[in-house]
């Protein structure tokens, strides 16, 4: 099968890190780039549909091989292009960091996994021959959010191309551009590579109108949604097969035994990464208080900046704001004007002027703080000071709130580490690591964008796409 060398990837991505093409992001809508329309773009979600059936019954009759052809030039296009989807990711959203973005893109070019995760099982005995194989739904319907656009789309392309799929998307509103540069960027890989030139749809304007036909469509087999709590609901209350990728809020513990220096650095880099913007990025942290100075103090050597008691209390005013809910009760939500925002920028809005290389605004705070038990997904950390290791693991599993989304702990005690991994639950447990080590970023193991905790299937990757179907022999075709 076709693969993209060793050799490619380091040209690719040392051009890319050393600067790289720049994107014009002057020029560009939800359906043209530069000049260009985009590929498989659509006004109608039915005519989407429709489109991304045929694609499906395309790529149903092509071999493996001519499959796994499309994903290598799927691969090559997104680290080529990593720069071009960063910046408009950015200027589209305001969210997040070009240089993190691009490693994003290259993390989901090399480390999402092809037609190879697609293997079949074979049980013989006296009766003779099963075999179960791995079979596509037919068109998968999408819904896919603004953190991270471009990469989720490109990532579960690869994964539902692999599995036999046809794919269209509704990607979320806000960023529709990024979405669907990069749903122009797989039908230019599919044509390229002999495919169809309409693999994967998507929306020019995107809705939670069109949301609703795609999940009541017959033709939709299966619905794969990355996003909040509420959408996520919508999607698993359709009643057909669903995957839903769900939010996290998730904890750090660091006890006594811990290498702090290295705790230190790993948290405030995994904190900071696309200034919080991944899912399984590090929210809070629950430190033993006889180390809890010197993790500090590791931290503000690494990017942190901490704020007072009063700061933070400024600082929650304007990152949570207050809004009433359908059953008329006050809430709080995240501010969409600071998710993703560097901590300069939102230091400044407590009048509290730094440099660009201030990453990270970290506090210390009780519990029951706003800034741990809400999901920010920006680049505040809270801290809160544990006396013991049950104390720090009755809180953490509290303050991830049951989502079994993402954990992580610093120690070198395997009683404790292993007590907070049964305890917490969760999908991902990251030991001794930034926190995107978990999603194969200097870690072990493949990416994802689309991390299944609601629904159970976890790490998703092309098999999670699929459906097993049974063909029995009786009495016959065994060698033994």
């Amino acid at each position: 099968m076709a693969n993209i060398t060793e050799a490619e990837i380091r040209k690719i991505v040392e051009n890319i890190l050393n600067g790289g093409a720049k994107a014009s992001t002057a020029n560009y809508t939800s359906t043209e780039y530069g000049g260009r329309k985009l590929i498989g773009i659509y006004s109608d979600m039915n005519e989407a549909i429709d489109a991304a059936e045929k694609g499906y019954r395309a790529v149903r009759s092509m071999t493996v091989e001519q499959r796994e052809k499309i994903i290598t030039e799927i691969r090559k296009l997104t680290i080529a292009e990593a720069p071009v989807m960063a910046e408009i990711g950015v200027a589209e959203t305001g969210m997040g960091k070009v240089e993190h973005k691009k490693l994003k893109h290259i993390l989901v070019a090399e480390k999402t996994p092809g037609t190879e995760d697609i293997v079949s099982e074979a049980k013989t005995g006296d009766n003779g021959l099963t075999l179960t194989e791995m079979a596509p739904f037919g068109v998968v319907g999408a819904i896919t959010p603004s953190t991270n656009p471009s990469e989720t789309v490109i990532c579960n392309s690869i994964g539902m191309i692999a599995a036999g799929n046809g794919v269209v998307f509704n990607p979320h509103p806000n960023a529709i551009c990024t979405s669907n540069y990069a749903v122009d960027l797989v039908n230019r890989a599919s044509a390229a590579a002999g495919g169809p030139e309409v693999l994967v749809c998507s929306m020019d304007k995107p809705t939670m109108d069109s949301a609703a036909i795609m999940q009541s469509h017959p033709k939709i087999r299966l619905l794969v949604c990355t996003g909040g709590p509420g959408v996520v609901r919508a999607v698993l209350s359709s009643g057909k097969k669903a995957i839903g990728a769900g939010a996290g809020n998730p904890p750090v513990i660091v006890d006594d035994t811990a290498d702090i220096r290295k705790a230190g650095k790993d948290i405030i880099d995994g904190c900071t990464f696309d200034n919080n913007l991944p899912c399984i990025a590090e929210k809070e942290v629950f430190a033993f208080a006889n180390i809890a100075d010197r993790l500090i103090d590791e931290m503000q050597k690494n990017g942190a900046y901490l704020i007072t008691a009063e700061q933070a209390a400024a600082l929650n005013k304007i990152v949570l704001v207050e809004k009433t809910n359908k059953a008329g009760k006050t809430v709080k939500i995240v501010s969409r004007d600071c998710v993703g925002r560097d901590a300069d920028v939102l230091l400044a809005k407590i009048g509290v002027n730094v440099g660009k290389d201030i990453r990270c605004i970290i506090c210390e705070t009780d519990f029951m703080h706003d800034f741990v038990q809400h999901e920010l997904m920006m680049p505040i950390l809270p801290i809160v000071r544990v006396d013991n290791i049950e104390e720090a693991i009755d809180l953490a599993v509290k303050a991830e709130h049951g989502n079994r989304h993402t954990a992580h702990m610093h120690s070198k005690n395997i009683d404790h580490l292993s007590a907070f991994a049964k305890a917490v639950e969760t999908t991902i447990f990251v030991k001794n690591a930034p926190s995107y080590a978990g999603i194969g970023f200097g870690g072990e193991g493949h990416t994802t964008f689309t991390i299944a905790g609601p629904t159970g299937e976890g790490i998703t990757s092309a098999r999670s796409f699929t459906r097993k179907r049974r063909c029995v022999m009786a009495d016959n075709f065994r060698i033994i």
